[in-house]
């Protein structure tokens, strides 16, 4: 796989490792045509897991990198590293505060954003598709990074983060289809919905990748931004949801297993 990928440029690239993690996306929710509920306990394990893999993607892809890029420069070499990391939680916030969005579970009076009449259904597609926004972004920044030609930019991490990330779309898109499948909508409709959640992903990769490879300055801080960005998600979103109704323990034992999984490929591969 690596040397068919080794011959296209990063934005190719970048396609193909963002079409990976929408393409699990769309597998996630396409569960929606095999029940119409899934078990809380499963969901809440599964939702772990997904937090797992994306708080050690931010160290071992992101932030790992981002520091030892920075060794050697005019600041330390944890400050990029720092600045990125607080300027993507801080654009996450931004971004939820004004995107009019609803989390899974929540009533429709508890919208979040500006004000707008959209139905439940749009408001909780919008909710998972801004947190898909920092994963297509981080694995277009990797992808981007690997024409640096930088030690700790290689394709093969690229493609282990893509793959982590692939791995952990697809409880987050049956995290879409089902609640949807459950307010009403067609079998179609749900996965419809579910799988266009992880649409912004391949658009925010290609976006990272272009800012990565137009400034090798920007590097460091653009991994850490990413980094910064997934994390946000996850302490606000995701390990929450899944500890909503109190199964802490199985919740939480994703996370490991999650966190495992992750850095085996990104240390096995990268």
């Amino acid at each position: 796989m690596l040397e068919f990928l080794e011959q296209f440029n990063p934005i190719v690239q970048t396609l193909f490792g963002t079409g990976f993690t929408w393409f699990m996306t769309a597998a996630g929710a396409a569960v929606v045509f095999l029940a119409k509920n899934l078990n809380r306990r499963l969901n809440d394990g599964m939702l772990g897991f997904a937090a797992g893999v994306m708080i050690a993607a931010s160290y071992w892809s992101l932030l790992a990198p981002a520091i030892e890029m920075s060794e050697g420069g005019v600041l330390p070499a944890y400050m990029p590293a720092v600045i990125g990391f607080l300027l993507g939680g801080i654009f996450l916030r931004g971004i939820d505060m004004i995107l009019p969005h609803l989390h899974l579970g929540d009533p429709i009076e508890k919208a979040e954003g500006v004000k707008t009449n959209f139905q439940k259904t749009t408001l909780l597609v919008l909710a998972i598709t801004l947190h898909n926004i920092p994963e297509g972004l981080a694995v277009g920044v990797a992808f981007g990074a690997v024409a640096a030609g930088l030690d700790s930019a290689t394709l093969p991490a690229a493609v282990a983060l893509a793959i982590g990330i692939g791995i952990q779309n697809f409880p987050e898109g049956t995290a879409v289809s089902m609640p949807l499948r459950r307010e009403g909508l067609s079998r179609l409709k749900s996965f419809w919905y579910g799988q266009l959640s992880g649409m912004p992903e391949p658009i925010a990769g290609i976006i990272g990748a272009l800012i990565v490879m137009s400034s090798r300055a920007i590097l460091p801080y653009a991994l850490a931004f990413a980094a910064g960005a997934m994390i946000f998600v996850v302490a606000e979103e995701v390990i929450p949801e899944a500890q909503r109704d109190g199964n802490r323990d199985i919740a939480t034992a994703g996370v490991m297993i999650g966190f495992a999984v992750m850095m085996t490929l990104d240390v096995a591969l990268g």
